[in-house]
């Protein structure tokens, strides 16, 4: 493969759009991923889509599946002191709302539509490495097949997450890392059983956090607060539908449906990010740039917002040789990405227990979430946060 106008590092939501933005404007490009397929379609990750990005997938002819499957919500509900609030989006933002829709669907729907068009998406194509980021010509070495190849590019976009070799390829003089590691992780669940809510539960418990989310009207996504180095072998099933009962639990008649449990992993919690984006003529995208908790739904829809940026930016130099939006790439996304940071972190800390967490601690943390449930401004301020603050 001789060569091509974008190289892609990584197929999963960034990357896939990515290329199909890039396809609809006429930019030839090439996606390299290190998994196969099957792989790439079925790894669980995020279910919330913010407006912006449903907004996104629409525009692009990527949201008709979504708009007929996907589950729209007006609000989520925290819970505390076994008691239930609810936070409003629409009234509280002009009408924004989300859209639960896997990613694993979004990706499903992304690499049809590259197929159909005739993209080149190359799976079990690992990436060696990535040469003359700062020369006009700039190319990665890849393994396909058994065999070693090149790919000379125009420009080189990382969309290969957190372990991927996009990052570790900027000089290390240039790049600056700054990161939180959380003193927690989730145990997450899928089961197969209808939701036990209409939209997503938040709960604040004093033996830790817990998280009701769905996938589809009949499939539930559930999560539970644990310690780092606990193991899913430490959860029977029962055991694990025991504690999400009691951290849900509310003086009321509400009840937490049980069914099969068909998935249970244990993710750890960190906020992280790489700066600057850009260097020369390769760019970071997505986990290769930043993580953030998953507490504030942030993760895919900041993968978004970068791609939609860089498709525009190389659009326009594209169709122009206007290099002013390649340039500001990374200033702008960053200001979106430590907006989300800040609100994960807030999230996090706000409805998590910590180990070495005092009364005053605790008092404070409750005092915070009656402030959120009983505030105007303050449940506008989080509605605002949640559905995606537009204004870089």
């Amino acid at each position: 493969m001789p060569r091509t106008t974008v190289g892609i590092i990584g197929a999963g939501p960034a990357g896939l759009l990515l290329s199909h933005l890039l396809h609809r404007q006429d930019i030839d490009n090439v996606v390299l991923e290190l998994r196969d397929r099957t792989y790439v379609e079925r790894r669980q990750r995020a279910g919330i889509l913010e407006q912006d990005t449903v907004d996104v997938l629409r525009r692009s002819g990527a949201g008709a599946r979504m708009d007929r499957q996907g589950l729209e919500h007006h609000g989520i509900e925290l819970r505390f002191d076994r008691r239930s609030h609810r936070i409003d989006f629409p009234s509280l933002t002009g009408g924004r709302s989300v859209m639960v829709y896997a990613q694993t669907e979004v990706v499903k729907d992304l690499i049809a539509l590259r197929e159909e068009a005739g993209g080149t998406i190359l799976f079990e194509a690992e990436a060696l490495s990535v040469d003359g980021i700062e020369t006009d010509r700039p190319a990665i070495r890849y393994r396909h097949d058994g065999a070693e190849h090149t790919l000379d590019c125009d420009f080189v976009v990382a969309c290969d997450g957190f372990h991927g070799i996009g990052r570790r390829s900027l000089p290390e003089d240039v790049l600056t890392v700054t990161e939180r590691i959380y003193p927690f992780s989730w145990l997450g669940i899928l089961a197969d059983v209808a939701p036990s809510c209409d939209e997503l539960i938040y709960a604040h418990h004093e033996r830790g956090f817990a998280l009701h989310s769905m996938r589809s009207p009949e499939v539930s996504r559930l999560y539970l607060q644990v310690d780092p180095d606990d193991s899913t072998d430490n959860w029977p099933d029962e055991r694990i539908w025991d504690e999400l009962e009691a951290r849900f639990a509310v003086d009321g008649d509400w009840e937490l449906k049980r069914g099969p449990i068909t998935e249970k992993s244990i993710t750890p919690m960190r906020s992280f990010v790489a700066e600057p984006l850009r260097h020369g003529r390769l760019f970071l995208a997505g986990d290769a740039a930043h993580i953030v908790p998953p507490t504030g739904a942030k993760g895919l829809n900041l993968a978004v917002a970068d791609v939609t940026l860089l498709a525009q930016a190389l659009t326009r130099h594209h169709t122009g040789g206007d290099e002013s939006l390649l340039d500001a790439y990374s200033e702008t996304a960053l200001r979106r990405v430590w907006r989300a940071e800040h609100f994960s972190y807030t999230m996090t800390t706000l409805l998590h227990s910590s180990p070495d967490d005092t009364d005053f601690d605790r008092a404070l943390r409750l005092s915070h979430l009656r402030y959120l449930a009983n505030s105007a401004s303050a449940s506008a301020s989080l509605a605002e946060n949640y559905v995606g603050f537009s204004d870089n």
